[in-house]
């Protein structure tokens, strides 16, 4: 079974533009871009290398905003790729 095939909610392909804010250490705003999403998380590409797994982060992108927790990353040559789990509103 391929990873694809594991994820317990369909993806969409998604264009356009996230924005990240940290708040810890200092207030941060990455800018990246989104590639797809679900109903409780999303995937997005961008040049940050310092966030980590864990890190919550408010995003605003075309189709949500909110705050999500960094759930992994991929560091590339060229780009960061990183998936992000959406935290419920409490």
């Amino acid at each position: 079974m391929s990873y694809e095939n594991r994820r317990a909610e369909p993806r969409h392909a998604a264009e356009g533009e996230v924005t990240l804010s940290l708040e810890e250490p200092v207030h941060q705003e990455i800018t990246g871009t989104l590639v797809d999403y679900s109903n409780s998380g999303f995937r997005a590409v961008h040049e940050r290398t310092d966030l980590h797994t864990g890190q919550l982060v408010h995003f605003r992108h075309v189709v949500a905003s909110g705050t999500a927790q960094v759930i992994w990353n991929r560091i590339l040559p060229d780009r960061v790729e990183s998936g992000f789990l959406v935290v419920p509103a409490a």
